[in-house]
């Protein structure tokens, strides 16, 4: 049974979130330009592309593509770019570290301690955002308050620390919805997901940010 059929269900005050949410997106879009998305193409973040093309905002949007996703999620890069006329930028992990990494500690490192894991992650997600964030002033997520315990105290915008280039802006737009909410407004939009984001078995932690 696909994501849609299980939980696209609103909630009551589901208009009023979509306008609360437009609402950020533009009031972001005019404070922290330049802005970019962060996306990892599940099913929050392709949300969050589609009410970036609806209301007419310019905001780049990037994908980390750490080697671990599959096939059938990076194909949605092509789908994106077709429907919304919008390009989706690439970073990878600088070749030469990452095979470094694997060379002295193997492909399995990241499961075999925590530290392994930081290094691995510093490699492969830190290094590459730590570029792609270069030069903008604020960023979106698909956070959501729902999401986990860590992350229900959530807010819309949250402000980082960013060496000596001073404060960026981290914009979780999406941080009321429920996944009920993500799932009915896909459906509502016929917005493009990979298969594996359809038919997840949790509602919950699709978005990596």
């Amino acid at each position: 049974m696909s994501a849609l059929t299980l939980y696209a269900k609103a909630s009551a005050d589901f208009e009023a979130k979509l306008a609360e949410t437009k609402a950020v997106l533009l009031s972001a879009a005019k404070t922290f330009s330049p802005l970019t998305q962060a996306s990892s193409l599940g099913a929050e973040d392709m949300v969050i592309t589609h009410l970036l093309g609806e209301t007419g905002i310019a905001c780049s949007v990037f994908v980390l593509d750490t080697g671990m996703l599959h096939a059938q999620t990076l194909a949605l890069i092509g789908r994106i770019e077709a429907r919304y006329d919008r390009q989706v930028l690439v970073f990878r992990p600088q070749a030469d570290a990452a095979s470094a990494f694997v060379s002295a500690h193997g492909d399995k490192a990241m499961y075999e301690s925590v530290d392994l894991r930081k290094q691995c992650c510093g490699i492969r997600k830190m290094e590459p955002l730590g570029r792609a964030l270069a030069g903008h002033k604020g960023w979106l997520t698909g956070l959501r308050r729902e999401q986990s315990n860590a992350r229900a105290e959530v807010d819309f915008v949250e402000h980082e620390l960013v060496g000596h280039a001073g404060e960026r802006a981290k914009v979780n737009p999406l941080a009321r919805w429920t996944a009920g909410d993500v799932w009915h407004f896909i459906a509502l939009n016929n917005i493009p997901c990979s298969v594996s984001t359809r038919s997840v078995t949790t509602p919950t932690g699709i978005s990596a940010w």
